[in-house]
């Protein structure tokens, strides 16, 4: 597959995700890759809607807690996003190879936090749905600073860590156990959001 990372880069990845539940990787998309998506959120920005809490008849839309606006995404439908369906395949046959899991799914969605949102600390988890195993975030923020906030900020232990959203960064972590939160953005801060699932995709298809 054009574009594939080496095998010795996803070991030194995976081992970190072993090891700490959550990895940052910085350039994670080639420029072919990042471009089609960059290209796609500009494209589709005005079809964001305000993102809820909780699934299917229990979502509901409080913005004390969550601020973001999301736009979902569909494999057969978003064919202009060819590139990063391969990323994602890839991703999942060398998790299932390395880490011996059984995804077999995926659900992604653009994400905007306007000036002022953040999202309170919480899993990538609901209460009875348990289908998302390893959550994914790279960032589309260009010229991102210190001060224009939307911080990823990771509870890990006794420990907080912030992790800055920029441009092409990754961040995988284990959505079962890693407890996070988005800070407060002081710009708008763009993100490729999504779930590796290891049930079929349509249980989680409609989760916010």
């Amino acid at each position: 597959m054009n574009g594939q990372v080496s095998l010795e880069k996803w070991s030194l990845w995976i081992n970190e995700l072993s090891d700490k539940n959550y990895v940052v990787i910085d350039n994670f998309l080639n420029t072919d890759c990042y471009k089609q998506v960059t290209t796609f959120l500009t494209a589709h920005i005005q079809n964001f809607k305000q993102a809820g809490i909780g699934a299917l008849d229990q979502n509901l839309i409080n913005k004390d807690i969550r601020g973001d606006a999301t736009f979902w995404l569909d494999s057969k439908r978003d064919m202009e996003l060819n590139l990063f369906w391969q990323k994602v395949e890839e991703t999942i046959d060398v998790l299932n190879r390395e880490c011996f899991l059984s995804l077999n799914g995926f659900e992604f969605h653009l994400t905007k936090y306007p000036p002022g949102a953040h999202y309170k600390r919480h899993l990538d988890q609901f209460q009875n749905r348990n289908n998302r195993l390893i959550s994914v975030v790279i960032y589309l923020n260009e010229h991102w600073q210190p001060g224009n906030g939307g911080e990823l900020e990771i509870y890990d232990n006794e420990q907080i860590i912030n992790i800055s959203p920029i441009a092409n960064r990754c961040v995988l972590f284990r959505s079962d156990l890693v407890e996070h939160a988005v800070l407060t953005s002081n710009t708008n801060r763009f993100s490729l959001t999504g779930w590796l699932l290891h049930k079929p995709a349509a249980l989680g298809k409609f989760f916010t």
